[in-house]
């Protein structure tokens, strides 16, 4: 798997925590999806930082920030 592979993939798995968030049985389930789903993103933005792409990673923080605002609101924590 090359570096641009391993970047969707570091974003599709953040992006499927983030779905599996939603159809979590209970806030503790929904808390460990959002954990997931961060984590993905932190190493998203390390490897598009690391390849040069500082347009990949300013996205991706964005969707970072969405993710963490609307587990806050939604959430409750």
């Amino acid at each position: 798997m090359n570096d641009d592979e391993k970047l969707r993939a570091f974003e599709a798995e953040a992006e499927d925590a983030y779905a599996a968030m939603y159809d979590a049985p209970n806030s503790t389930a929904a808390a460990g999806c959002y954990s997931n789903a961060k984590e993905a993103l932190y190493d998203a933005i390390g490897l598009a930082r690391r390849l040069g792409k500082a347009d990949v990673a300013a996205q991706l923080e964005a969707r970072l920030n969405h993710i963490k605002a609307v587990f806050r609101s939604q959430f409750g924590t």
